[in-house]
């Protein structure tokens, strides 16, 4: 038996990267899987390509920083199935800048995805988590929540506020059945760090202080967050599992 037969799922930010990876491994895993993202067509398209591969897939153009937009989703996962059992909080993105130029308006972008997007999807999926009798919402944080890097400090500051969001969550949520993890990726081949990896002596300096000497793929997130999704983590909330080839041990 697959580990996620029967379950009913929503990811964020699922047209491409870390998303996208989840989005295939819980399908595979027997999952009917939402795929939601801002790219309406970049979410059709991974549906299909769930959908040729023998699973169930259903896109939504969603922008979490939009409230009417999640509270759309939920109503119609609502009208479709009842319930939720695996909310995962992926969509998320980042402006480098040193802090010092960072604009308003560029913060305000990435506090209102990576944060307050969020927010809303835990607050407003919790009715359907609760219906699932023993959902489970797992928020995509980041190493760089713990670590200082240059030009990060907004991503740092935002990926932080969601790994303390989620311990709150796990101990608010817990008496409803609801278990809320969070991922903390290291450097992952995705689009959203295709750019900065594609510098040789930033590429370098990554690799070198990686123990693992590599940097990770959507595909092994997928497989972490799998955990949390599945009920082989059935006694585990609050916790933070970073997926960084040994980076956030290493001095």
């Amino acid at each position: 038996m697959r580990r996620l037969d029967g379950k009913i799922i929503v990811v964020t930010g699922a047209a491409s990267g870390i998303g996208r990876g989840i989005a295939h491994v819980f399908a595979a895993e027997g999952g009917h899987v939402h795929v939601t993202d801002v790219d309406g067509d970049g979410a059709e398209r991974v549906a299909g390509e769930i959908a040729s591969n023998g699973g169930q897939a259903t896109p939504f153009t969603v922008d979490v920083s939009r409230g009417q937009d999640v509270q759309a989703l939920f109503r119609a996962v609502e009208s479709a199935h009842g319930r939720a059992d695996v909310i995962v909080n992926n969509a998320g993105l980042n402006v480098r800048a040193d802090f010092r130029h960072l604009a308003d308006a560029e913060w305000e972008r990435i506090r209102e995805v990576n944060l307050d997007g969020v927010v809303r999807i835990a607050r407003d999926g919790f009715g359907l988590l609760k219906a699932a009798g023993s959902g489970s919402l797992i928020n995509i944080a980041s190493i760089m929540g713990h670590r200082g890097m240059r030009q990060l400090a907004a991503y740092s500051a935002s990926k932080g506020a969601v790994a303390a969001l989620t311990r709150a969550l796990a101990v608010e949520y817990a008496p409803f059945g609801i278990r809320v993890n969070a991922l903390a990726p290291g450097f992952i081949e995705t689009s959203l760090t295709e750019r900065v990896l594609r510098n040789p002596m930033v590429n370098k300096a990554l690799i070198d202080r990686t123990p693992m000497r590599r940097f990770g793929t959507s595909e092994e997130v997928a497989k972490a967050a799998l955990f949390f999704a599945s009920d082989d983590s059935a006694f585990v909330t609050g916790a933070e599992l970073a997926v960084d080839g040994g980076m956030s041990a290493s001095l």
